[in-house]
């Protein structure tokens, strides 16, 4: 099991929820003893273990625990009693990418390469350590005080070095190799880095449609109109992204990252290095009055119903 730092749940001021998800939320939480503000996200054990996921949930403190990066959303520290799973994450305060996405509607080519940029050294990283992300999108990626972005929710993210088969993701996302499910790997993430490219540009994803079939169809026909003032460098990147076989897929090929980071959209005035460092000044740095500000996200009902307890025979995580 990974290493965790333990905390006890009443030194911390659970405060509003900034999102939900299928078996739980996350909550803005003070720390009492020094006014510091976390994220503290809030798993329902009986929701884990009715619907399957005590893998995924497993899979996701482990990888929490061994990942550190700038460009990551860290774990803090973790507790739990019979009914929930607490994860005490950093609060990110700027929301989501997602959000700002549909704010502006369409980022030009300089604002669209620099959050590309991140994104591409995140999974640089995290496939370092033989994990694959397999759910990139916009609201997955947080924006910080200084403009930066911070990939969050690990929920799908999994140590791969070879294949794995498991149909995850949203389905504007899905690689080709997820939705054949003939295996799938590294290559998966390189797939999303393209959607999420086209969409910062063209302000809708590449196989957008109402009926999820629809876009299954359309992921796998792999007919891409673009728009007539998107970038002319950028498509190019989105064209070598968005490559159904995987051994001639940007990221997958013989130098890797690098024919990424090499691509002429990067080339002239670009610095990986600069940027790493977060030396880049951000075009847009959200406006947050302090700490805890939580102007930034939507604003969700409380959670009507305490979950079951889980007895003791019956808890997965009890060792934990």
């Amino acid at each position: 099991m990974a290493s965790k730092v333990k905390i006890a749940l009443k030194d911390f001021e659970l405060m509003q929820t900034l999102g939900t998800g299928s078996f739980g939320r996350v909550r803005l939480t003070k720390e009492k003893a020094t006014g510091r503000y976390y994220a503290m996200k809030i798993l329902k054990k009986n929701d884990i273990i009715k619907l399957k996921q005590v893998d995924h949930v497993i899979s996701e403190n482990t990888i929490l625990a061994d990942i550190d990066h700038p460009f990551l959303v860290g774990l803090q520290g973790f507790d739990q009693d019979k009914q929930y799973l607490y994860f005490l994450l950093e609060y990110i305060c700027g929301g989501e990418l997602f959000t700002y996405l549909r704010t502006e509607g369409t980022l030009d080519s300089n604002n669209a390469r620099f959050y590309c940029g991140q994104v591409i050294l995140m999974f640089e990283y995290l496939h370092s350590k033989n994990i694959i992300y397999r759910d990139l999108k916009p609201e997955n990626l947080l924006i910080d005080n200084m403009g930066y972005l911070r990939l969050t929710d690990f929920g799908f993210a999994k140590y791969c070095d070879g294949r794995t088969y498991t149909l995850c993701g949203t389905p504007e996302y899905l690689a080709p190799e997820v939705l054949m499910n003939k295996g799938h790997g590294k290559p998966v993430d390189w797939w999303c880095l393209g959607i999420l490219t086209y969409e910062m540009l063209a302000g809708i994803d590449p196989f957008n449609d109402e009926d999820p079939m629809a876009i299954y169809q359309k992921i796998l026909k792999g007919k891409i109109k673009f728009p007539k003032d998107f970038n002319r460098k950028a498509k190019s990147l989105v064209k070598h992204l968005l490559v159904a076989d995987t051994s001639k897929r940007y990221g997958c090929l013989k130098g890797g990252v690098g024919d990424i980071k090499g691509h002429k959209w990067f080339r002239d005035d670009w610095d990986w290095i600069s940027l790493a460092e977060k030396e880049i000044p951000a075009t847009y740095i959200p406006e947050v009055d302090d700490e805890g500000d939580t102007s930034n996200f939507s604003e969700y009902p409380d959670s009507p119903e305490p979950s079951p307890p889980v007895s003791e025979e019956e808890d997965p995580f009890k060792d934990w």
